[in-house]
């Protein structure tokens, strides 16, 4: 079943075993309240890593009763590192980033080869009021400058997730300033062979095109407008973004100023993790959660 929205998912996801996972750097408020409502809900269940002394203070300060297991780390390579022995050792199933920076999070589940064959990527999950089903925004926050091999693997990660998660066939745009291939804008041919890779059987089990703009991708009468006849435009699920930056900035702006609910998760590894800004409300990673404890559960 393809979900229309983060209730759907979460009442999918109501009733299945807590996931254990480990909670890397949760000496931050934000972070602990996330974890413990998440908790609350039957969606995880964590283990804290940090400093002891101020995960204890900062549970009683949000009155939190749940008495997690806590695991001291004196720094930020040191709570990664336990976090990835504990998938290691069978004790938790997903990782999830607390106060942490994203770099340093994931270097551990590099050099541990938690990634599975393909390079690991991010997608940003989006329920928005004006849009008909979830949109995922890929990728955000690890593949900085991507080239098209790497464009390939983040498109097939995104396509695995959104399978699990119940779309059928995704449609994927790969995104440009214009819907036309011009030499002078390198992710207009990147779309373009994109596109044919997914014809040749390069990226599998997904309906790609590109150069499709952000507006005949989300919009059916813009494509009409535009003359551009596309089985994905107007309803597409998987929005390929150029680099980082636009991805970043994209995934954002729909949060602060179109009101869009977000979940972050980093695809491609063996185990979900769950990614989010470290400014980000509990909510979020609330519905990040929601998000892994389902794959998990699906990937059984």
């Amino acid at each position: 079943m393809e979900f229309s929205n983060f209730d759907e998912l979460r009442r999918a996801v109501h009733g299945l075993k807590a996931v254990p996972t480990a909670v890397i750097d949760a000496d931050e408020q934000h972070v602990l309240e996330g974890a413990c409502q998440a908790a609350a809900e039957g969606l995880i269940e964590p283990t804290l890593i940090g400093d002891t002394d101020i995960i204890t203070r900062l549970l009683g300060d949000i009155s939190c009763k749940n008495n997690f297991r806590v695991i001291h780390a004196s720094d930020d390579d040191a709570m990664a590192e336990k976090g990835v022995e504990l998938i290691e050792k069978g004790e938790v199933l997903a990782l999830m980033k607390g106060h942490i920076h994203t770099d340093q999070f994931l270097h551990p589940v590099l050099v541990h080869h938690l990634q599975g064959k393909k390079r690991i990527s991010h997608v940003f999950l989006a329920d928005l009021k004006t849009y008909p089903k979830l949109l995922y925004i890929t990728d955000a926050a690890i593949n900085i400058t991507p080239d098209l091999s790497t464009k390939m693997h983040i498109i097939q990660n995104a396509v695995d997730m959104c399978i699990l998660l119940g779309v059928e066939q995704p449609k994927v745009a790969a995104l440009s300033a214009v819907e036309v291939i011009n030499p002078a804008i390198p992710s207009t041919i990147d779309a373009a062979c994109l596109a044919k890779m997914s014809q040749r059987g390069q990226i599998t089990g997904a309906l790609v095109d590109g150069p499709l703009a952000f507006d005949n991708a989300i919009s059916a009468e813009s494509a009409k407008v535009k003359g551009i006849k596309s089985d994905v435009a107007g309803d597409v699920d998987i929005l390929l973004v150029p680099d980082l930056v636009s991805g970043n900035i994209l995934g954002k702006d729909l949060e602060y100023l179109a009101g869009a609910q977000l979940a972050g998760i980093v695809v491609g590894t063996k185990v979900p993790i769950i990614l989010t800004s470290r400014s980000d409300p509990a909510n979020a990673r609330i519905l990040s959660c929601a998000v892994a404890a389902l794959l998990c559960h699906r990937m059984e």
